[in-house]
């Protein structure tokens, strides 16, 4: 076992394990090797965690900003300084390669944690009011015990997202990792009382779907920030909602991507791959349903093809190494189920639909694939694939695409390429999703906001938006005479 760690949760700063919790392991995508053995969290488990971070939280929400955001920078030049390693085990824990994991994933998080860093002296600080001889002032208050649940795709990075906001803003927080990927956030938790975090505002517990519920529900948790699918959404939502908790909500999506005749073809087709195949397809935000205007459409088949047919699969500890596996055979077998509606359905093969022949038998790859005269009405152009899987939708003028791309029930990313500046403005105006890029895809650097709108979640993570969903306002009225009563 190439990654065991110490026990399995981490709590009040130390390594815990309680073997009456149901025994998992943590499988190495690519071979199908067992790389650690953990157990879920008991109830016993979860009690302390949240006993641990509500003793820490209200002496962290009395030291100064500046103080709290000091530790999260360092922790930051730690991670930075630990790369190498942390993106190996990043490798280990979901099977992406290293030559992404080294520059998306550590680096990503360290990011979260420098930034929040930097901004806490200056973004929770609140208004000044006049009221004539009177004034009010409002103050950025602490939540209390945050709850973090991780999704498989980004581990480290959603650690570190939710992480830094909560902290920074004087909350404490008990974090699960996905049960898929349950390494990388106790090495975060490490980290953080190495840069001088005290006990118990970083706890770690692993877990499954029965863990999420004592989580949500416990009556000591102020706040829930959940990454993962909309059915998982709706339940933690509405469990949370019961008590109104505050909740963040970071869901699916089936994102629309436009490719307009005079886009330039070879940047729409890389930003089209890079919506499609990175991290093995498995991006919440991927932009799944490409639309090309007809005029080009063969032409970026074409060369589409030919790219695609190029990507390197195959040891993701191998810097040449492109693609990875999928992060477990359940979700393969899910992605291949896909492939045979889409050509039951009668979508066109362009390239891929299968298992490669040159990797390990017991990884889970799967080849990129890629699928022309994709209709709205086909199954893979309506449900979230979570995999290397590119729906190509042909289109005619802007008005068509426009409500087309709208028409789903997600509303997390969308992407426009195209060389008319005006008309990109006037397309993404009209998107309904809560993040969208112009000729380009996928990025997402700290200072901006992250999140979706209709059924693909809720709140922001990133930016200084992310402080209001750690926070809230306190509005302090100052009276400066005596007071006059009627009686």
């Amino acid at each position: 076992m190439r990654a065991q760690p110490k026990a399995s949760h981490f709590i009040d700063g130390e390594y815990i394990e309680d073997a009456a919790g149901t025994p998992f392991e943590s499988i190495y995508p690519a071979t199908g090797e067992v790389i650690a053995r953990l157990h879920a969290a008991t109830p016993a488990i979860v009690e302390k965690a949240i006993a641990s971070a509500r003793r820490a939280q209200k002496e962290w929400a009395a030291m100064s900003p500046t103080a709290r955001g000091r530790i999260l920078k360092r922790a930051a030049e730690i991670m930075r300084e630990r790369n190498r390693e942390l993106s190996e085990l990043e490798t280990l824990d979901t099977g992406k390669p290293i030559q992404e994991t080294i520059v998306a994933d550590p680096t990503s998080g360290a990011d979260a944690f420098e930034f929040f860093g930097g901004i806490a002296a200056a973004g929770l600080n609140g208004d000044y009011i006049p009221l004539g001889q009177d004034f009010a002032f409002t103050k950025r208050v602490p939540l209390g015990v945050c709850v973090g649940i991780g999704a498989w795709n980004y581990p480290q990075q959603i650690a570190c997202w939710k992480g830094a906001p909560a902290l920074v803003c004087g909350n404490a927080m008990v974090f699960k990792p996905s049960e898929n990927t349950p390494l990388g956030a106790l090495k975060i938790a490490e980290i953080l009382i190495e840069a001088g975090l005290p006990k118990g505002l970083y706890n770690v517990i692993q877990g499954d779907r029965s863990t999420g519920p004592l989580l949500v529900n416990h009556k000591d948790v102020a706040k829930v920030s959940l990454t993962g699918s909309v059915p998982t959404g709706k339940k933690v939502a509405g469990a949370a909602a019961s008590d109104l908790k505050h909740v963040t909500m970071e869901l699916g999506g089936k994102s629309p991507l436009i490719v307009f005749d005079d886009a330039d073809l070879e940047s729409a087709i890389g930003g089209a791959m890079l919506g499609n195949f990175y991290s093995t397809g498995q991006v919440c935000s991927n932009g799944t349903r490409v639309f090309v205007q007809k005029g080009i459409k063969q032409q970026f088949l074409t060369r589409l093809k030919e790219r695609t047919e190029k990507i390197v699969i195959g040891d993701p500890l191998d810097e040449a190494t492109q693609l990875g596996p999928m992060v477990s055979k359940a979700q393969r077998d899910k992605v291949l189920d896909y492939i045979e509606k889409g050509k039951a359905e009668g979508a066109t093969l362009v390239t891929g639909g299968g298992i490669p022949n040159d990797v390990s038998a017991e990884g889970t790859y799967i080849q990129p694939t890629v699928f022309a005269d994709v209709t709205d009405d086909m199954t893979i152009a309506r449900e979230e694939i979570f995999g290397p899987v590119m729906c190509v939708l042909d289109f005619d003028h802007e008005d068509e695409v426009i409500e087309r791309g709208n028409a789903t029930e997600f509303g997390l990313s969308g992407g426009v390429f195209t060389s008319d500046i005006t008309r990109a403005h006037r397309v993404v105006d009209q998107l309904e999703a809560g993040t969208l890029w112009i000729n380009t895809y996928n990025l997402a650097p700290v200072e901006i906001p992250f999140g979706g709108s209709k059924q693909s979640g809720f709140g922001r993570e990133n930016s200084l938006a992310a402080l209001e969903h750690y926070s809230e306002l306190k509005t302090v009225y100052v009276s400066m005479g005596k007071v006059e009563a009627p009686y």
